[in-house]
Parts: structure tokens; C-alpha cells; sequence
């Protein structure tokens, strides 16, 4: 049934019992959204007819086309279980690696997720990634098996086997739950057949059964065998055993209600006080406490402009509120809350607690802030992602009038995708668009162009990082006035500190008595622990480890300047730094302030950093890719060859079912080419994808090579600089 009216749901939220906030969650056509499509037309919002055709939550165009989900969509659905009724707010999200993203800003909205599996290919690669994501975000998973026909129709298994295959994924996936949920919930959150938190079905046949349902029903194993293999039995399943009843089911019956799932929630992904007011608040999901959200998605619409998305934790956003975007201490005024009634945004004037709004008016939200009534609070946790940016390319507008259009339109997709990243280049005025592969790149130049602008575009360039390969003893390097002497020694920083770097468990928003506790567990020497500098987010530290030494305190803003500068561009061949230790050593000032300002120093320490990080065998890292493929028997030789071809390497082998699994690595630089080469030698019969795996030198054969052709293309000479240019003897 659908809603009559706004009134009737919202009467029915004003108890928070009766509302679920829910995301699909799965590895890239695994059928999730033809799964939403069930659900939709169940709540009357698309007409059961198009179920499966109309893929109603991808509503671009590139994902129509595409036939996959690139932006998560909103949907609030309406469910009636044991004569109560439930509001259930649904995030569905992409399976596609390269838009993992904006998964894990989704489960920072939902208390539950559906983890939908493919019944023949089971647990992949992107399944794990993603409940991996949820579990560490305190996002319950409950199972809906997809697909089940195929067992019955390419399988041909009998009910026995079919049940064994089952049976089989289940134990899969609580084996990701038992690796990757915390102590607490590890046995509390495993899924069965027998408790009815696992669901089968086939969401493109529109059924889908658990234990619940099939003793309501009088529905067995069998039933759901003869309606494949029996005539017109098929659309009796369909009538007795409705998709969205299995699936809103198993999340009305799982999935916790908001103020049940805050309590073990704001502990995990909020850092302030839980004994204070707004903690408590916040706990117990209070409608009359200040007002707290967190956003996690922004779209943008035509003629309303930025729609803030997002989980209100305490409080009641009104019409016209004032709030405090907290990350960037700045004011908005709330034009209009809404809520989206099925997939059309209502206005409804205000929302309590544990609802996911809509906000019109808030011009500078940014997706991952946090909103509030009262200013200086706690922020939310930083989001984590996955990957990182690794491919890039240039776009510029036809029709030079047509630049500030191109602005505008790439102002606007970075604000619904905080993941793509718009550099200028200052020099050359290009504009650089970096992105997590090349599917994401397409589909961020198809939104330019359908934003009206025609654009140029290069091809797809790889973006590299440098690091250092050994350490090195401090050197020295003078000011341009040579009246000011720095002397600084590097090492290579340990793999795990960098990470948290990365992650922001370590960095300047946090508690310095902290961080210093976390490095001397780390086996770092107590001095240096304490005397850090600056963490660097691309994963690298400056540390003070002078002694005794003047105006060390007003002249360190100068000087990390210079450390910053080579962070950002390394000696190779200026691309960014990552994983290395600065030690700043000893330092002889000028008396005068007039001699030792930025102008001196910045250049002083610059040339420092330069000159120590050539002398430590600078190397150059490419991206490293894992490839997955999937493909029939016979042609895992030609696809093995493909991936070693490319200077790649084969990593496991594994069989599910009719077809092999291929997994391997490969570098990006490879992989511009591999839809042809991979066509060409298995004749369109195998499917893969790749995800960003690591950072790795490249091959000392190429690596000179390489250094030379990235330095050519951005214009500078082809051989990189000798540490003799930045050190300077006394």
C-alpha cells in the first residue's frame, strides 16, 4: 500500500519503535537495485510492472545506461507487519568499486543494511569490502540470498544439494562477521536460515522466502522447485511469497529501531563526551535535545539548488532554524526540511530525531559534516575511504567563453562527490580531474557535458607518489640570504604510523598526549614522540628533535612551509610524498628577525628536505591494482597470459560453481587498454573488475624511464636534480 498522506507518516514516526533507516549493500551486479525495484513497487511508488525494467533508483542517465548504481538513492517505504505499521527510510548504494565512497558515507546514516548475495557466485571480493565497512560502523547486516533460480535452472541441483549450497554461503558470511565485528556483536549479529535473518529469492521473478514466512504461508522447498520446473507455477510463488515481504520483514524483525541502535552506535563514530548533555542526547536519540546531524550525501537540484542529506541524531530540525556547520565554523540557515515520501521529497516543516532529512538553503553543507544548534561540539568520526584517487585526466572547455560553466559544473559534482578531486594546475591553467578508475572518470565527464558544456579531454593519466628507500644523516642547507642554516636527516616512516596518518587517527585534530601515547607504543623513543611537528595527511611527519636552539618556536611555520612544499612535489619527478620522517636537527638563526623570515626560511628548509631526500634513493610508486575475473574453465590460460602481459602477477585461483576465479594484481598504467586485449582473448566470456590495492615501486628496468616521461609532460627537464643543488658545505 502506499502512503495516503505526509500526516499519516508522520503520525506514524512520532513513535520510534516504528522506524527503520535501512541501505542495501552488495558487490557490483549482485541485483540489488532490481531487488529496491520489488521493494518500491510494493509500497506502490513504481508500478509492478516495470519491477526489474525500471531500475527506478537509478535515475541518471549513465546508470540506466549502464545498467549499474553510481549515486546512492534516498526512499522512504511503507510496511505493515502484525497490524503495526513501520516508516522505513532505504539508501540504496553502488556496488561498483570505484564509487565505494559513497557507501561508506550511506552506512553512517543506516542502523541495518541487506547484504544481497548472488546464490551461484556467493561471497566476492566487494561483498567483504562492504560488510566489512558496515561492521565498522556498527551497521547490523542481515542476508538476502539473490539469484536462487539459477541454482535450480544452470546448477540443475536437486532441493538437497541446493540447501547444502545455502547452507554453505551462509557459513561464508558469518565467517566475515566473525573476522571483522567487534567482540560484542561477533555472535549477536551471525545470521540463519532459522531465525529468518536470511532471506532467498529471485528479485528479478519478484519472490523471496524465509523460515518466517514459510510457516505463515505453508510454503517448503519444494514449492519454490516446482514453480521452475513446472508451468505457471512460477507466478503462484510470486502471489503467495512477495518479495518486500521477506525483505522489510527480515528488517523490521533485525534491524533496530534508531534510539536501540544510537546507544552502541554514537560511542563508535562520535568522539565527545557521552556523560555530557548533548552525549546523552544524542544516546538516547532525544527529540527535545539540541539539534545534531550528520550529512552524509548532497545532491543537487536544479531549481532548489544543494540538498543536504542526512541522520539527525538528537533533536528536531524545524523550517528556518539557524544551524552551525561545525567542520568549517561557519552559519546556515535551514530554508526548508524535507523527507522524501516514496522517491519525491515532501516538505513537512520539521523532523525528530533518528529520521534522515533533507535540507534545502544550507549553500556550503559539504558531504561528511557535521550540523548543529550548538556550536563548538564534537565532531562525527571522520569518514574512512577505502581507495584513493589513482587515475587522472585533463578536461578543458571547448568554447574558451564556456569556462565558467565548466567551473560551475565541476563546483557541483564535487559537492555530490567528495571522492573526485579538481586540481588547477597554476602554471599551465589546466584542469586536472582525479578519480578512483576510469568508469568514475567517464562518468564524471558525462555529467560536465550533460551540464551543458562541451569539454576536451586527455586521456587518462596514472597518478604516481614517491617515497625514500633508505635513511640518511642530517645535511645542511643555508637561506637564499645565507645568513640561516637548517640541517635535516630522513628515514623511511614505518607502514603502520603512515596509515593512521592517512586515516586521521593521528593529526592535528587530535589530543597531543594522545598521539604521543600511541608513537611510544609504537616502540618510538619518548623524545620525538612528544616533539612531533606536523603530520602530514599524505602520510608524513616532521619532527623537532633540536636542542637548545632560538626562535625554534616563531620560526617553525616557516619552516614546515618548506617541508609541505616537498611533501606536495617530490625531487623525482613532483609528485606527492608519502611514508617518510623528517628530522629536523639543528638550526643556526640569524639574530635579526628582518633575516629570518618565511622568504629565508621556507627556501632554507625546502632545500633541506630536497636535498636529504635525494640523498635517501628516492623511488617512484605506481598504483598497484586487484584484478578479479571471472571465467569459464577453458580460458583461464588466455586470461592468465593477459594479466602477466601486463606486468602483472596471478594470486589465486578459486572455482564457484560453473565458473573460475582469476585474482590477480596488476598496475594501473596496464589497464587503459585491458577491455580489448581481455575480449580478444576469451571472446567476451569473461567479467572482471579491479580496486585499488596498493602503493609499490615500480620496476627498477622502468623507473628512470617512467621519472623522464612524467617530468617531459609537465614541462620540466627530463632528468631529475642532484642533491648537490640544495645541500650547501659550511
Amino acid at each position: 500500500m502506499k502512503y495516503k498522506s505526509t500526516e499519516q507518516v508522520l503520525k506514524i514516526i512520532k513513535d520510534k519503535n516504528q522506524i527503520r533507516n535501512f541501505g542495501v549493500i552488495a558487490h557490483v551486479d549482485h541485483g540489488k537495485t532490481t531487488m529496491s525495484d520489488s521493494l518500491l513497487a510494493a509500497s506502490g511508488i513504481i508500478a509492478p510492472s516495470a519491477v526489474g525494467q525500471a531500475l527506478a533508483l537509478d535515475y541518471m542517465k549513465d546508470e540506466q545506461e549502464r545498467g549499474i548504481t553510481i549515486v546512492q538513492a534516498n526512499v522512504t517505504l511503507h510496511f505493515s507487519k502484525d497490524d503495526k505499521e513501520y516508516v522505513i527510510n532505504m539508501i540504496d548504494t553502488p556496488g561498483h568499486v570505484d564509487f565505494s565512497g559513497r557507501v561508506i558515507r550511506s552506512l553512517r546514516a543506516i542502523d541495518g543494511a541487506v547484504v544481497v548475495c548472488d546464490a551461484v557466485e556467493g561471497v566476492m571480493t566487494q561483498t567483504e569490502t562492504v560488510t566489512r565497512m558496515a561492521l565498522e560502523e556498527r551497521v547490523k547486516p542481515v542476508l538476502y540470498i539473490n539469484k536462487v533460480d539459477r541454482l535450480i535452472k544452470e546448477l540443475r541441483l536437486t532441493p538437497e544439494k541446493m540447501q547444502e549450497q545455502l547452507a554453505a554461503l551462509v557459513a561464508n558470511f558469518n565467517g566475515l562477521i566473525d573476522t571483522y565485528a567487534e567482540p560484542e556483536f561477533k555472535e549477536k549479529w551471525k545470521v540463519s536460515i532459522q531465525d529468518s535473518s536470511v532471506s532467498l529469492g529471485s528479485a528479478k521473478d519478484k519472490w523471496a522466502i524465509n523460515i518466517d514466512l514459510m510457516k505463515e504461508k505453508g510454503i517448503s522447498f519444494k514449492d519454490v522447485f516446482e514453480a521452475y520446473s513446472e508451468g505457471g507455477k512460477l507466478e503462484d510463488l510470486v502471489k503467495k511469497a512477495p518479495l518486500a515481504d521477506a525483505v522489510l520483514g527480515m528488517v523490521v524483525k533485525h534491524h533496530p529501531p534508531p534510539q536501540v541502535a544510537q546507544k552502541y552506535r554514537i560511542p563508535k563514530i562520535w568522539k565527545g563526551d557521552l556523560e555530557s548533555d548533548i552525549g546523552k542526547a544524542l544516546l538516547n536519540c532525544e527529540d527535545d535535545g539540541p539539534t545534531i546531524m550528520m550529512i552524509v550525501n548532497m545532491t543537487f537540484d536544479p531549481a532548489a539548488g544543494p540538498v543536504a542529506i542526512g541522520r539527525l541524531f538528537s533533536g528536531t530540525i524545524k523550517d528556518g532554524q539557524t544551524v552551525n556547520l561545525i567542520d568549517t565554523k561557519r552559519e546556515g540557515r535551514v530554508q526548508s526540511v524535507n523527507f522524501f515520501m516514496g522517491n519525491q521529497r515532501e516538505m513537512v516543516g520539521e523532523l525528530g530525531a533518528g529520521n534522515i532529512p533533507a535540507l534545502l538553503g544550507l549553500q556550503d553543507a559539504r558531504a561528511g559534516q557535521t550540523l548543529s544548534s550548538v556550536k563548538g561540539i564534537a565532531l562525527f568520526e571522520g569518514v574512512q575511504y577505502v581507495s584513493e584517487p589513482v587515475i587522472q585526466m585533463a578536461v578543458e572547455p571547448k568554447h574558451p567563453k564556456d569556462l565558467p560553466k565548466l567551473v560551475e559544473a565541476l563546483r557541483r559534482i564535487t559537492i555530490e562527490d567528495p571522492n573526485l578531486v579538481v586540481k588547477i594546475n597554476e602554471e599551465s591553467g589546466e584542469t586536472v580531474i582525479a578519480g578512483m578508475g576510469v568508469l568514475h572518470l567517464e562518468i564524471a565527464s558525462s555529467l560536465i557535458k550533460q551540464a551543458g558544456v562541451e569539454v576536451v579531454t586527455s586521456e587518462p593519466l596514472i597518478n604516481y607518489r614517491e617515497t625514500i628507500s633508505k635513511s640518511h644523516d642530517a645535511i645542511m642547507a643555508k637561506s637564499p640570504n645565507r645568513h640561516n642554516k637548517i640541517f635535516m636527516a630522513v628515514e623511511p616512516l614505518e607502514q603502520d604510523i603512515a596509515e593512521m596518518i592517512r586515516t586521521g587517527q593521528l593529526g592535528e585534530m587530535k589530543d597531543k598526549k594522545e598521539m604521543t601515547r600511541i608513537l611510544r607504543e609504537k616502540g618510538w623513543d619518548p623524545d620525538r614522540a612528544k616533539n612531533v611537528m606536523r603530520f602530514d595527511s599524505r602520510g608524513n611527519v616532521m619532527i623537532n628533535a633540536t636542542r637548545g636552539v632560538q626562535f625554534i618556536q616563531e620560526s617553525s611555520d616557516s619552516i614546515l612551509s618548506g617541508f609541505e612544499d616537498v611533501m606536495k612535489e617530490g625531487p623525482l619527478a613532483k609528485e606527492q610524498m608519502r611514508n617518510c620522517k623528517f628530522i629536523f636537527t639543528h638550526f643556526v638563526p640569524h639574530e635579526d628577525t628582518a633575516h629570518r623570515g618565511l622568504s629565508q626560511l621556507g627556501p632554507a628548509s625546502r632545500r633541506a628536505c630536497m636535498g636529504v631526500a635525494i640523498k635517501a634513493e628516492p623511488v617512484l610508486l605506481e598504483p598497484m591494482l586487484g584484478i578479479e575475473v571471472r571465467v569459464p574453465q577453458d580460458l583461464i590460460g588466455n586470461v592468465a597470459g593477459v594479466i602477466t602481459s601486463k606486468r602483472g602477477k596471478i594470486i589465486d585461483m578459486q572455482q564457484k560453481g560453473i565458473l573460475n576465479i582469476v585474482i590477480g594484481e596488476i598496475p594501473a598504467s596496464e589497464t587503459f587498454d585491458i577491455s580489448e586485449v581481455m575480449r580478444g582473448q576469451t571472446a567476451g566470456k569473461a567479467m572482471w573488475n579491479t580496486h585499488f590495492k596498493a602503493w609499490t615501486p615500480a620496476p627498477k628496468s622502468i623507473q628512470a624511464k617512467l621519472v623522464s616521461e612524467i617530468r617531459k609532460r609537465k614541462g620540466l627537464s627530463p632528468d631529475p636534480p642532484t642533491a648537490d643543488e640544495f645541500i650547501d658545505k659550511e
